[in-house]
């Protein structure tokens, strides 16, 4: 693999969170103009207006607007609590270094040797074995360990797994997974509400036109979720590797974090967990189960490489 420097990596991902910025509101537009084309085309008025292309960019002017102001709102909801909602979604909580001075001093020697401020430090009470790293600043970062993986670690693949997580948070690939998790989770909830609203508004008036927008609007929500999914996806799975060389390089025994990834792949599963965004942020995804293995179509889907090509790696440096 390709070696990439800090400042590269730096800088790629804040040109991809910037892009990710860019690129949602012209999907979220272009989602709203499909929207108002399948409304005036499914209500048979096409060919009652002259010119239905005016009238469609007519709708989408005043609908546009407050589209986006709505995604707005919820974005800057969603992104300045995103360290409350992972809490609740892994039932963490913060790990008192009077608790676990071994882990305080792992995490500390570390980032003394990196030059970077030590991050905040939560635990899982789990007998699984993963972690993360989480945050958009250095007042939020978090290194976050389940106590499966601190009891049954040595403190030289522990010290691998928590140099992986720094990793993240160095490369900021923690700040573009926040981004694309609460961008993903807008058009979640959007199809959500509509496949509710769907199925109660039609089982009462099936020959209602208002059945038919419910179904063209969870149509397009789900459309949208699948491509900013897909997109997610393809940003995802090359940041697991760099993680991985950025721990090797930090600690200096590759071997150690592949031992770990070893441990891990036995025993990843979170049972708290039940959000598929905040999965992503593991260090192997906490949903896989024991073996690891998905399907050649769920590979298309996985926010993880496998740990089996991971481990292959670390053991070639």
């Amino acid at each position: 693999m390709e070696y990439v420097g800090i400042q590269t990596q730096q800088s790629r991902n804040n040109l991809r969170s910037l892009l990710l910025l860019v690129f949602f509101p012209i999907l979220v537009l272009g989602l709203v103009l499909l929207f108002c084309y399948l409304l005036l085309y499914l209500s048979g008025d096409m060919s009652y207006y002259p010119n239905p292309g005016e009238v469609v960019w007519s709708m989408f002017v005043e609908i546009a607007p407050w589209t986006l102001v709505f995604v707005i709102i919820w974005f800057l909801i969603a992104y300045f609590t995103n360290t409350s909602i992972i809490k609740n979604a892994t039932r963490s909580r913060p790990l008192e270094r009077k608790d676990n001075k071994r882990v305080y001093n792992l995490v500390e020697n570390l980032c003394m040797a990196q030059g970077m401020p030590a991050p905040k430090i939560n635990v899982i009470d789990d007998d699984s074995l993963n972690a993360f790293a989480s945050g958009i600043d250095k007042k939020s970062y978090t290194v976050t360990l389940t106590t499966g993986i601190i009891e049954k670690l040595d403190d030289e693949e522990l010290e691998g797994v928590i140099a992986h997580e720094l990793s993240h948070i160095r490369n900021h690939d923690v700040r573009l997974l926040i981004v694309s998790i609460v961008f993903v989770g807008i058009f979640a909830m959007v199809a959500q509400i509509c496949i509710r609203l769907a199925a109660s508004g039609s089982g009462r008036n099936k020959k209602s036109g208002g059945a038919a927008v419910l179904l063209i609007a969870m149509a397009v929500a789900l459309l949208g979720y699948l491509f900013s999914t897909l997109m997610r996806f393809a940003i995802s799975r090359k940041r697991e590797y760099l993680a991985d060389a950025g721990a090797a390089e930090m600690t200096k025994k590759p071997s150690a974090l592949a031992s770990a990834l070893r441990k891990i792949s036995d025993n990843p599963e979170v049972e708290a967990l039940k959000r598929e965004d905040v999965a992503q942020l593991f260090i192997q995804h906490p949903k896989m189960g024991a073996s690891g293995k998905k399907s050649a179509f769920g590979d298309i889907f996985a926010t993880h490489p496998p740990i089996e090509k991971r481990i292959q790696v670390l053991e070639q440096f």
